[in-house]
């Protein structure tokens, strides 16, 4: 028995691309586990897409293997192909006048005879992945008259009734506003657990992927570094990767952030939600907010009841703010001045 059985993906020193002589990406040996969350993270033109293409066999690779369940892809049919392996790709269907049932049924299509006849099987396992992708009520609507965000739902459905056991999904949030992104990778989290499918997806947001995914595949300088979220973090691939694009990652917090400005110094002070938000609007604004000695403005976060107000003092003045704008306009005058 090979060993690799016990992965759904193995990638056994591949090299991928365009170009023999110039690969996108090359010596990748990454695995992907039964019921595992993979986020796929990188720049514009890292590979994302290409990787994904060439584990879902619909690029060659350049060298290496790909093994599916230990066997490697070239040795499967591509009816085989279908049902252990669906694809979503990052642009969002069209379709005129087809309805989200008949969209979803075209993942039985490698299960039907030629005639596309489904069976009493095939509707169980389509009307299973309505239920678990939340679509009971839209699967009667017309596929082109759903938003951005149904639609890929949509399509994740799709992927379900094609009952695989690998789900690779190109960019799936990117078009969706952030309520919309979460909840897409919250479904992808739940069908890992509940399903218990193997899902490899890119994702631009990496804030996202730190907090949903069981492991990141992070591209960067034509390498791929890979660990859950937290082991990326406390090993610095994180800090260390991105310490020169003018950004910082912040170890405790698992955020990136612009750099602060050394010049805009403040101390706050005070306790509770408030006083989290206010330090947060602060660093947004790029002060430092520790307190030291030599911090000549001071900002107390008072909570009264049922309302809130932020006192500024420095040698030469003293304020009294009712929301965060207010303090945040307040001392922009006094850096100024």
């Amino acid at each position: 028995m090979n060993k690799d059985n016990k992965y759904i993906i193995s990638l056994d020193n591949v090299s991928i691309g365009y170009n023999k002589a110039k690969p996108v990406l090359s010596n990748i040996n990454q695995k992907a586990g039964k019921g595992e969350l993979i986020a796929v993270v990188g720049s514009n033109g890292t590979g994302k897409s290409t990787l994904l293409r060439s584990i879902a066999k619909l690029q060659d690779t350049l060298s290496g293997n790909i093994l599916l369940k230990g066997k490697k892809l070239d040795l499967w049919t591509r009816t085989e192909l279908a049902q252990n392996i669906s694809f979503v790709s990052t642009e969002l269907t069209n379709v005129n006048n087809l309805k989200v049932i008949d969209l979803i049924s075209l993942g039985r299509f490698s299960y039907t005879n030629w005639q596309g006849k489904l069976k009493e099987n095939d509707k169980n396992v389509i009307n299973k992945s309505i239920k678990k992708t939340g679509l009971e009520n839209y699967k009667n609507r017309f596929f082109n008259n759903l938003s951005d965000g149904e639609k890929q739902r949509v399509m994740i459905a799709r992927s379900l009734s094609q009952d695989t056991d690998l789900i690779i999904l190109d960019e799936p949030t990117a078009f969706l506003d952030l309520p919309n992104k979460y909840n897409i990778v919250n479904l992808l989290f739940e069908l890992t657990r509940t399903e218990n499918k193997t899902i490899i997806f890119s994702i631009h947001d990496l804030n996202i992927a730190i907090k949903e995914v069981d492991k990141i595949w992070l591209i960067n300088n034509n390498k791929i570094y890979e660990g859950s979220p937290e082991d990326l973090i406390l090993n610095n691939t994180f800090s260390n990767i991105f310490a020169n694009r003018n950004l910082s990652f912040n170890v405790k917090t698992g955020e990136f952030k612009s750099p602060v400005n050394a010049d805009k110094d403040i101390c706050i002070r005070g306790r509770g939600i408030s006083y989290e938000w206010t330090k947060k609007a602060m660093e947004r604004l790029r002060f430092t907010t520790e307190c030291n000695k030599n911090t000549k403005i001071i900002v107390e976060v008072i909570d009264m009841d049922k309302k809130t107000e932020w006192h500024i003092s420095n040698k030469e003045n003293k304020y009294v703010c009712k929301s965060i704008y207010e303090l945040s306009l307040i001392l922009r005058e006094i850096i100024k001045s």
